[in-house]
């Protein structure tokens, strides 16, 4: 499985988005300050949006997409599933 993912600051604030096939494992690095400098910086911990892939070529594509979107776009994308932009990190398995 391959994941791409979303995380943000805090509600409508700075946007992280990323590709993974850990997203556990992922998501620690990024709250331990080992996933991005960007994220560290920023403080981009929380998961707000998730999509699932079955092969790591698709799930890529998908990123480069989201990456090339507005803003608009982006927060109207997580608010389709995550209208309180409730951290969702606790959802993985």
């Amino acid at each position: 499985m391959f994941y791409v993912y979303i995380l943000a600051s805090h509600r409508y604030g700075t946007l992280y988005i990323g590709v993974t096939n850990d997203l556990a494992r992922r998501i620690h690095e990024h709250r331990t300050g080992k996933g991005s400098e960007f994220a560290k910086k920023y403080k981009v911990f929380r998961l707000v949006y998730v999509e699932i892939f079955d092969r790591a070529y698709d799930a890529i594509t998908r990123e480069k997409q989201l990456k090339k979107w507005n803003r608009d776009w982006k927060i109207r994308l997580i608010e389709t599933d995550n209208q309180d932009w409730r951290d969702l990190s606790d959802l993985i398995v």
